[in-house]
């Protein structure tokens, strides 16, 4: 029995969104060095994409300036337009790239993000990556002045480590704003935020967590347990650490409970993983899986249609403890 979707505000904001948004860095259109992780996609799959997102309920995406050079921005904001929305009817996640760049950049870069996102506002503007020359205490003063100038309604960090966070986090509230999310990687086989201050310290401050890669990078779907010839055809996912044999070996018993609870639930085991990961922290975690076709976009809104027992969450809990 289907459950109806409850929105959640993203920290301390009145931005209240579904607790699965639609991540978009494959809209890139194999374009600049980050959009290369990905082949180009056609206009037609982007949209029925955003379509299917749309009608399983999801009301956010994110996106972010490094995702092309701007394509998946402009890709987001041209399908969210052919699939008739107007501004004010989904809330825009982005982010500014900060390598080999000062704050003043921030304000000097915002015209283009928001003529690659027109006719949408910017909801969230995120800083991507802690590396940024300036520091976060002259990002978020730059940050605040966009708030105050009304080029963008929240602020949010990303990949930031937890005396990072904080520190962004007090240079806001000196301001009378709220730095109100971290995203950063978090699933079933990398929760590492749980034991190195991130998560605790965003529940202390009332900061939302973004999870992206929810599904890390698709291992979680089972599917190249079922099938390892598939792992050749990953393409630049096979790089990353989450197709290394050992850890491939190492979360065999998490993916056998997960297809169990799978049958359980008549649901696939992403969205057994999806629920998991939006649920057992209670309101403090939202995800943005990604999706390179409909059916992933479809799979993904139903993730946030059943409620599973506490018994089987605590399974889960167990069966991935070893990757805290």
């Amino acid at each position: 029995m289907e459950t109806k979707i409850t929105l959640r505000s993203l920290g301390n904001s009145n931005l209240m969104v579904t607790p699965i948004g639609l991540g978009t860095w494959q809209f890139s259109r194999n374009q600049g060095l980050a959009g290369k992780f990905w082949p180009d996609m056609e206009d037609d799959v982007i949209n029925g994409i955003v379509k299917a997102s749309l009608k399983g309920g999801i009301n956010w995406f994110d996106t972010a300036e490094v995702y092309g050079n701007g394509a998946s921005e402009k890709a987001l904001s041209t399908a969210l337009t052919i699939n008739g929305k107007k501004p004010g009817e989904v809330i825009i996640a982005t982010k500014w790239w900060p390598a080999l760049r000062r704050a003043s950049n921030i304000l000097s870069t915002i015209d283009k993000r928001l003529k690659a996102l027109d006719p949408f506002p910017i909801d969230l503007y995120q800083i991507h990556q802690p590396f940024g020359f300036s520091g976060e205490k002259a990002e978020m003063a730059a940050m605040a002045k966009l708030v105050k100038d009304h080029k963008i309604k929240y602020v949010g960090v990303s990949n930031f480590p937890a005396r990072r966070m904080r520190s962004a986090w007090e240079a806001l509230q000196k301001e009378g704003i709220s730095l109100i999310s971290n995203q950063v990687r978090y699933n079933l086989i990398d929760r590492k935020i749980e034991t190195n201050g991130i998560l605790n310290t965003a529940k202390e401050l009332g900061i939302s967590i973004i999870s992206y890669s929810p599904l890390a990078q698709g291992i979680l779907t089972g599917k190249f347990h079922a099938d390892p010839d598939l792992v050749k055809k990953a393409g630049k996912r096979k790089l990353t650490s989450y197709f290394m044999p050992s850890t491939m070996d190492k979360c065999k018993p998490l993916i056998t409970s997960l297809k169990i609870l799978a049958e359980k639930y008549s649901v696939t085991p992403s969205q057994i993983a999806l629920n998991w990961l939006i649920n057992f922290q209670g309101d403090s975690i939202v995800a943005i899986p990604g999706a390179t076709k409909e059916s992933h976009a479809k799979e993904n809104t139903g993730a946030m249609k059943f409620i599973m027992d506490p018994e089987d969450m605590a399974l889960l809990d167990q069966k991935s403890e070893m990757f805290k």
